[in-house]
C-alpha cells in the first residue's frame, strides 16, 4: 500500500488501474495526487475533530448529533478526494452495498431531523444509536466476508435456545 502511494505521489506507472489515487480526467476535478491525499487528510481530519469535539457536548444530545453527524459527513466524504466523487458514489451504490448505504443515508437524515426539527433528545439519542450501527454495517461492506461473519457471530451470541 505505502508501494502504491509512493508510486501515486511520485507519478510512477500512471497506467496502473489499481492506484490507490484514482484520476478522473473529466475535467471537473483536475487536482494532483499530492493535492488529493491533503484534501483527504484534511477532511478526515476535520470530520475526526467535529466527532471529538461532539464528545464534549455530549450531555447536550441535540448539539452532539449535530456535531457528531457532520463528522461522519465529513470523513466518509473524505475519500472521495482519493477516488474521485464519481466512483466514490459508484461503490457506494454498488449492488453489495445498496442496502447499507442508503440505510446509513436514511439514519443521518433521521438523526438531523430528530435534532434540529423535532428537539426531541430521546430520539435524538436513539437516531445517533442507530447512525452508529449503520456506519458500522456500511463499514464492513467494504471488508470481504465481514457482514458475515458479524451477522453470524451476533445469531451465535444472541441465540436463546434452551
Amino acid at each position: 500500500m505505502m508501494w502504491k502511494l509512493h508510486q501515486s505521489i511520485l507519478g510512477g506507472d500512471e497506467d496502473d488501474e489499481e492506484s490507490l489515487v484514482y484520476d478522473e480526467s473529466d475535467g471537473i476535478c483536475s487536482l494532483s495526487p499530492m493535492q488529493r491525499i491533503y484534501g483527504f487528510a484534511a477532511l478526515l481530519f476535520a470530520g475526526l475533530v467535529c466527532m471529538f469535539l461532539s464528545l464534549i457536548v455530549f450531555v447536550k444530545p441535540i448539539k452532539f448529533a449535530v456535531l457528531f453527524t457532520f463528522g461522519n459527513l465529513l470523513a466518509a466524504g473524505s475519500t472521495g478526494f482519493l477516488l474521485g466523487p464519481g466512483r466514490q458514489v459508484a461503490m457506494m451504490f454498488d449492488r453489495v452495498r445498496v442496502y447499507a448505504t442508503a440505510i446509513y443515508l436514511g439514519c443521518i437524515v433521521v438523526a438531523l431531523i430528530c435534532a434540529l426539527w423535532i428537539h426531541n433528545k430521546v430520539l435524538t439519542i436513539l437516531a445517533i444509536i442507530s447512525e452508529i450501527c449503520a456506519l458500522i454495517w456500511y463499514s464492513l461492506s467494504y471488508i470481504p466476508f465481514a457482514r458475515t461473519m458479524v451477522s453470524k457471530l451476533m445469531v451465535r451470541l444472541c441465540d436463546t435456545e434452551l
